[in-house]
């Protein structure tokens, strides 16, 4: 079983200034803290020993996401800790009871980063932690400062001498938000007895940059730790490079770095979303699936720039796993949709046990789509595709048009996408009401997406101007979704009226349902043509071009 809490915290460590005899940076002394901010006295809980192996993949795949995976005895805590990063100071940390392997639900959450990858151990840490709490005039703990004295060694990829040295953490109190006045005051009182922000997010990190810089001073004969890249941090690209160096000539945003540029945080996503969608936290299936769907639409928007031979393939798998999110993001839609609804109704015109039906419906729904969801996700065709999205991102398939400045290659692009969308609203809006009506509408709400995900790209290249064609494009897609998500509404409520009459019940309420979501389907039907007249005047393509 994993537990899971949300842990908030900073790390500090002494300035050069207060180094130690050994030349290391090393504590001054814990300054007092009574007075920061609410903070009114300091308990002292006692000193506790830490052993702690921390595991990655030979390539530190987990360290590179900011991800930490130990396994660790002594203290209140023991056992195997997973944390993921959240935001800045945050970290969402997950915990599972004392055992010989990684437990197989700490593997899972991590399947997207390390694929096929083993875990292996990587470091070893042995901490000396003084433990003290910062509580209030009422006796509430607000958060605990540790005083860590850390000896590390790395395990991987041969035995390292063993390095030390001594930190401080500031971790909120569970319960307490994220108190950022708490946090600054703390902080405003260890700045002043000479600490400052740990220059490394984690102990891991630390270990493996001290460790390293040893094996540095060794091999070059001692002459000092020399300079070596932080474990985990990506290489930097070309464009980096270059505005690092001012007086270096740069090269003009060109169509590669803009398309790049979105498609990578994309994949990103992808991968970052996994987790969340494993553990079913709010939102996090839409975004996945979000992030899947704004790939596919660069790869076709932007077929210019991406070798679409290379890159439809890749599309036609990325439309499978939507399709597999979609399942569960369509019921969670529906369902909320549903009670919405059945909330504004009067009591007296809810007749039968329809609260009930539509919860049994949904649950029903809910196992199936949630068993989808979690095959795709570990489905081998899954993994596959992060390997391919990987190896496009590395070395992405450019064609002649990349390597061309981006403005004009992304205006292009976004007009092309809506043109494709004027020729299917032409079609939705002559289009009698009925069945062949609604699907234009869907096929128009689609092409409207695309243009959207297109001016969105683009914006690096195009600024403002892209940035309000895009909402221009929101405005008209938020109307063709309503429009869709009425008419998957309506088949939901024929279903359930259908299973409400064969058991028995009244269908008095689904049916009244079902006419309001007509009403509102052709309330907007009747909205759509002077939408679309407003964002469609030429001056808003114009002004791409500007």
């Amino acid at each position: 079983m994993v537990d899971t809490k949300q842990e908030i915290e900073r790390k500090y460590e002494a300035t050069a200034e207060e180094a130690g005899p050994s030349g290391r940076p090393d504590l001054p002394g814990l300054p007092e803290l009574t007075g920061a901010g609410p903070v009114a006295t300091v308990v002292s809980r006692g000193v506790a020993t830490l052993e702690a192996t921390y595991y990655d993949t030979p390539g530190r795949r987990l360290l590179a996401d900011g991800i930490t995976l130990r396994h660790r005895t002594g203290g209140a805590d023991e056992g195997w800790h997973l944390k993921l990063p959240v935001g800045q100071d945050t970290r969402e940390e997950l915990q599972a009871p004392l055992g010989t392997e990684v437990p197989a639900e700490m593997v899972a959450l991590l399947r997207s980063r390390v694929r096929h990858a083993p875990l292996r151990p990587l470091a070893h840490l042995h901490t000396e932690r003084d433990r003290k709490d910062l509580v209030d005039a009422d006796g509430t703990v607000l958060a605990e400062v540790a005083v860590d004295r850390v000896t590390a060694r790395r395990l991987a990829p041969e035995e390292s001498e063993p390095v030390r040295w001594t930190e401080v953490e500031v971790e909120l109190a569970e319960g307490r938000g994220h108190d950022q006045r708490l946090l600054d005051a703390v902080e405003g009182r260890l700045r002043d007895g000479g600490l400052h922000r740990a220059d490394t997010p984690s102990k891991l990190a630390k270990a493996l940059a001290e460790t390293e810089k040893v094996a540095v001073a060794v091999e070059t004969g001692g002459g000092g730790p020399g300079r070596s890249a932080k474990p985990g941090k990506p290489a930097k690209s070309a464009r980096q490079v270059e505005e690092a160096a001012p007086s270096a000539v740069r090269r003009p945003l060109g169509a590669d770095d803009v398309v790049l540029d979105y498609v990578r945080r994309q994949i990103d996503a992808m991968v970052r979303l996994d987790p969340a969608v494993r553990r079913d936290l709010p939102d996090a299936v839409h975004r996945m699936r979000v992030a899947t769907r704004r790939l596919r639409s660069a790869f076709r928007s932007y077929r210019k720039v991406l070798d679409r031979t290379v890159t439809d393939p890749i599309g036609d798998e990325l439309k499978w796993l939507a399709g597999e999110l979609g399942l569960e993001r369509d019921r969670e839609v529906l369902t909320e949709h549903l009670e919405g609804r059945l909330d504004e109704l009067p009591d007296d015109l809810r007749l039968g046990p329809v609260p009930a039906r539509l919860h049994h419906w949904s649950q029903g729904r809910r196992e199936s789509a949630r068993a989808a969801v979690l095959g795709a996700l570990d489905s081998e065709r899954y993994l596959t595709l992060l390997d391919t999205l990987d190896a496009l991102a590395a070395d992405p398939p450019l064609r002649p048009a990349a390597a061309k400045p981006a403005a004009p290659v992304v205006v292009k692009a976004v007009l092309r996408d809506y043109e494709r969308l004027a020729t299917r609203m032409t079609t939705a809006l002559e289009t009698p009401p009925g069945p062949d009506r609604d699907v234009a509408v869907h096929q128009a709400r689609k092409a409207a997406k695309r243009v959207r995900y297109a001016a969105e790209t683009a914006r690096p290249a195009l600024g403002k101007s892209a940035k309000k064609f895009a909402r221009r494009m929101q405005a008209v897609q938020d109307v063709l979704g309503d429009h869709q998500d009425s008419v998957v509404v309506r088949e939901a409520l024929r279903a359930l009226a259908t299973q409400a009459h064969g058991a028995g019940e009244s269908d008095f309420t689904f049916g009244l349902l079902y006419g309001r979501e007509e009403a509102r389907a052709a309330a907007r039907e009747r909205e759509l043509p002077g939408l679309w007249a407003d964002v469609s005047r030429k001056k808003h393509r114009a002004a791409l071009e500007a």
